[in-house]
């Protein structure tokens, strides 16, 4: 008999933790903290005070609205003069993309 509850407990859909039933993944509060960003990145995502998410998306968009990703690897993006102030580099990769901008937030 304890054979069949191992045996079924591991087919089995994994139960939801206790308390979590029916509601959602919590949002890190840090992270929709409104951040002010720098002169040279208010030059691409605006000057008012936006959360990180919002910042990283209007990057985003920028980036793809300038076909600024390079188009044999898609993860480096290929910064222009604004984007170059804000990264200090040419070329960054889209993982190190958060470490130059954090720099620009305060």
């Amino acid at each position: 008999m304890a054979k069949e509850t191992k045996t079924a407990a591991k087919g089995g859909a994994k139960a939801p933790a206790k308390g979590e039933e029916g509601t959602a993944r919590k949002v890190n509060p840090a992270l929709m903290k409104p951040m002010t960003p720098s002169k040279e990145l208010g030059a691409v995502v605006g000057t008012k005070p936006l959360p990180r998410t919002e910042v990283v998306s209007k990057v985003w968009e920028y980036i793809k609205s300038n076909k600024l990703q390079n188009p044999k690897n898609g993860r480096e993006i290929l910064a222009d003069d604004k984007l170059q102030k804000v990264f200090g580099t040419d070329k960054v990769t889209m993982f190190e993309m958060n470490k130059h901008l954090s720099k620009h937030l305060s």
